[in-house]
């Protein structure tokens, strides 16, 4: 047993007591059952989606260099024929690929020559008699499998971090090569059992195709059948807030909307973190950087602003994704942005309305703390647009607060173009992203009294001291008949119930002026 051949099992042993495991093992039988044909397989990820988990499972079952029957006997994978046959059975190369390159960059070393040394050393040890220690990788897994007739699996996890932090350009066609030269050969069609890459992004794009186009890809765009191998369902989150005690309602609030293959996938570190610490917030980026977002949303493309907006405030936005090309460099257009920032997490993808949207109030946190923290780029400057919006609406500052909107409009959404009250709703709720660190999301069309009004933002529980906003649209009319409706038909009547105060607003839009007009009152029941 070495450190890259044949390790044991103790890591998916160890992750297998622990108190929030959930079994993915089901993904073995699936694996096993793909033909010669999808043996070479790419599953990209955000971080902390399980990869990592799921590589030390893979290395657990097929390494000759452990014993794993009595770990999965518990285990939901099912025991048939094939699956015993093939446990412990195969050469296992696994190579954490981030933490190799590193290595070797605190040693000055050449990172791909150092991992084929380190590999072919210990397949040396293993076959001194067929294996030479000059022998390049592919080469050596070739004369194993015509010396033996057995083939190797190879798992290399964080398979793209030379892609997403290249040093240098001549190191990166180095790996790319490297890539092509082990799975992409003659041979590499009998020596491989499985080959499984994890990593954030698809296969690197070289001239439009991939570089190594023999890989099955299983993205955040395309997950195919292996959509629920890594991440939680919503079914698995469910039992573990029933085991816990968590709230489930809450857990859906804040981490659920990735979807893949038609089901709810969330984030497993951000679950595990809000049960054992009984705090629902932001924890996802605690392993990220803001520097994802900053590099990308401020790439010079026209409307990815208005788009990125569009999405926090909590739309859905039509995106072709089929050009992206997902190497964090390369750009051509905002689609192809937004496509990279799928892939990273910071935005979800329907495959079936093939629109993008940000997934959960987790990831609207994570854009409103890199507002407030990069006080220099036109998302923050909006921010504060908002923020003193949100004020203005809570001051019953009328004339500010109509003012305000007409500047959002102007200068932040001018893309939403005014022909009813459903576009103008589309404005207003841009405009209320602030309210997101107070209030729950806006939602329109609330059904309410004697029908439904407009927009109404509920605070969050640790806010209750500020009002519930009732927000009626008209168009060209007047602020104040949005306000009588808003009385006749007893919105607040029934809104009683969810905090203290709640305050009434109504908004117009005349078309001849192209002005918006604002009237704020406090809901008494005299009024």
């Amino acid at each position: 047993m070495g450190r890259f051949l044949n390790k044991g099992n103790r890591k998916f042993a160890e992750f297998a007591k622990t108190k929030y495991f959930v079994d993915k093992t089901a993904l073995i039988n699936q694996l096993l059952e793909k033909d010669i044909t999808e043996k070479f397989i790419c599953l990209s990820r955000p971080r902390r989606f399980g990869k990592s988990v799921t590589a030390d499972m893979l290395v657990a079952y097929f390494s000759k260099g452990a014993d794993s029957r009595n770990l999965f006997e518990p285990l939901c994978c099912v025991k048939d024929e094939l699956f015993l046959e093939s446990l412990n059975r195969f050469d296992t190369i696994f190579v954490d690929i981030q933490a190799q390159f590193e290595a070797a960059h605190e040693r000055n070393e050449n990172p791909i020559q150092r991992i084929r040394t380190c590999v072919v050393k210990e397949l040396h040890q293993e076959y001194p008699e067929i294996v030479s220690q000059d022998d390049i990788l592919a080469d050596a897994l070739a004369k194993i499998y015509e010396g033996t007739g057995s083939q190797s699996v190879i798992i290399f996890d964080e398979w793209d971090y030379p892609v997403r932090e290249p040093e240098n350009s001549l190191e990166l066609a180095g790996y790319i090569e490297f890539l092509r030269g082990l799975f992409k050969n003659s041979d590499a069609k009998e020596y491989v059992r499985l080959a499984f890459l994890t990593g954030i992004l698809p296969m690197i794009r070289a001239k439009g195709q991939s570089a190594i186009n023999n890989f099955t890809e299983y993205t955040m765009i395309h997950p195919g059948d292996l959509s629920a191998c890594t991440g939680f369902t919503e079914q698995e989150v469910r039992i573990l807030c029933e085991k816990s005690g968590a709230g489930f309602a809450q857990m859906k609030e804040w981490y659920n909307g990735y979807c893949l293959g038609g089901e709810a996938i969330y984030n497993p570190l951000s679950v595990i973190k809000a049960i054992s610490s009984r705090e629902f917030t932001q924890y996802w980026t605690e392993t990220g950087t803001y520097g994802d977002i900053a590099g990308l949303i401020n790439q010079n493309f026209d409307g990815l602003r208005e788009a990125v907006l569009a999405m926090l405030a909590g739309n859905r936005i039509p995106i072709h994704v089929s050009d992206g090309k997902n190497d964090l460099r390369t750009f051509v257009n905002k689609d192809e942005v937004i496509t990279a920032l799928i892939h990273l997490g910071y935005f979800a993808y329907d495959k079936n309305t093939k629109e993008a949207y940000v997934p959960d109030k987790e990831i609207q946190n994570v854009f409103y703390h890199y507002m407030e923290n990069h006080k220099n780029d036109s998302l923050s400057q909006f921010l504060e647009l908002s923020e003193t919006f949100l004020k203005a609406l809570l001051n019953r500052e009328e004339q500010a607060a109509a003012a305000l909107i007409q500047d959002i409009h102007n200068d932040f959404v001018s893309s939403i173009a005014y022909n009813d009250e459903n576009s103008l709703a589309c404005t207003v709720i841009t405009a209320l992203i602030s309210s997101f660190s107070y209030y729950h999301k806006p939602v329109r069309e609330f059904p309410c009294g004697k029908g439904f009004a407009d927009i109404v933002c509920l605070p969050l529980p640790e806010h209750k001291s500020l009002p519930v906003l009732i927000i009626e649209l008209k168009w060209d009319k007047s602020a104040q008949a949005a306000i009588a409706q808003i009385k006749k038909r007893q919105y607040p009547q029934s809104l009683k119930g969810y905090a203290g105060e709640i305050l009434l607003a109504g908004i117009d839009y005349d078309r001849k002026t192209k002005e918006h007009r604002c009237a704020i009152e406090l809901f008494t029941e005299s009024s």
